[in-house]
């Protein structure tokens, strides 16, 4: 699993957009200027989070982007998945349980490749954009998260 520049960027904006959740829509320029990302590039962003129904946008003078759930509802995961697509560091998880099943001389290298993607879909899965916003407060941190996952192994 990468995640690209735009989907750091992504994760960024809808923090700024989490951190005023409930104050109405944003308008892009702010959210470009509070994340400090191009304004031009974050338009595609939000689109592309808005067609997803992960943000709602709102025109007009007081138009801008909001959140259409509360950020405690919206996991890494979904905006990973939406903007760099599957976790898995080789295709998806379906495609590396094909390779373990056909694969017997590779087996071993492709379970591990899985068990990588299982550790970072638990991960981000169970971490919220509230969480992060938050910076681990209220639950165990993402680094806490990811230590217990490797002690677990």
């Amino acid at each position: 699993m990468k995640i690209s520049q735009k989907g750091l960027y992504a994760l960024q904006a809808m923090m700024t957009l989490a951190r005023r959740h409930g104050q109405g829509a944003i308008k892009i320029r702010e959210i470009a200027a509070e994340s400090d990302l191009p304004e031009k590039f974050l338009e595609l962003i939000l689109l592309e989070l808005k067609n997803a129904r992960i943000v709602d946008s709102v025109r007009g003078a007081r138009g801008g982007y909001q959140l259409r759930r509360d950020p405690a509802e919206i996991p890494l995961s979904d905006i990973i998945r939406l903007v760099d697509g599957p976790l898995a560091p080789l295709g998806d998880a379906e495609q590396l349980r094909g390779l373990i099943a056909k694969d017997a001389d590779h087996r071993a290298l492709y379970e591990v490749f899985l068990e990588v993607r299982d550790a970072a879909a638990k991960i981000l899965e169970n971490t919220t954009i509230a969480d992060i916003v938050a910076g681990g407060k209220g639950k165990k941190s993402v680094a806490g998260k990811a230590t217990a996952i490797a002690k677990k192994r």
